[in-house]
């Protein structure tokens, strides 16, 4: 078997809470007094283009929630997005402990919108674990695309069979999986942490 030399890691649910799921967007209704059902349906035809970088958070918002006057401003909802992001400490604490203990490559292959992810990489301090980022919006494609995890293979120059792959998606393993690298899926700390050792099992 293979020696991992690399860790891929999804960001949101894994190292983080999600930047911008269903339940931030109902705090948001309640606190702003928007129709969610309205701002659900417009957030699904626009939020794919807005995770792969093509249209800006302040367009985005504009779609979703601004299409008409509101008694608060587009800097008072940012902020609101924002605060709604807080870290997982023991996750961020194993994944830099197996980056130090196996000497590991870390990159990040995540979803996620630009004004987000930067972010949440400065206030999270996330660059000090992971060394790359591969985020939906700055290399204009997202998962479920097979081609990011592409594109991270050639980014970090590690072979499948040498990257393990944390993710909380189902789904997004089993597709890493199909191009040959190592799968692991989260579900919580304690058995994540408990799966992890067997990678770097000795044969």
């Amino acid at each position: 078997m293979a020696k991992i030399t690399t860790l891929f890691v999804d960001i949101g649910g894994v190292l983080l809470t999600n930047g911008w799921d269903r339940e931030d967007r109902s705090l948001a209704s309640k606190k702003f007094g928007l129709n969610l059902e309205e701002m659900e349906s417009r957030h699904r035809l626009t939020f794919d283009t807005f995770e792969i970088g093509k249209i800006s958070l302040e367009e985005y918002l504009k779609r979703v929630v601004f299409y008409e006057k509101r008694s608060f401003s587009q800097e008072e909802f940012q902020k609101f997005m924002m605060e709604q992001s807080s870290p997982y400490p023991e996750m961020l604490e194993l994944i830099q402990s197996v980056k130090k203990k196996h000497h590991l490559k870390v990159v990040a292959v995540n979803n996620e919108a630009k004004e987000l992810n930067v972010h949440r990489i400065k206030e999270f301090k996330l660059g000090t674990i992971i060394d790359f980022f591969v985020s939906s919006c700055f290399v204009h494609l997202r998962k479920p695309d097979d081609e990011i995890y592409r594109l991270a293979l050639d980014f970090s120059q590690a072979s499948p069979e040498e990257v393990l792959y944390i993710e909380d998606r189902e789904m997004f393993v089993q597709i890493a999986e199909s191009l040959g690298i190592k799968g692991l899926h989260h579900k919580d700390f304690a058995s994540t942490q408990d799966k992890i050792v067997h990678f770097f099992a000795p044969a």
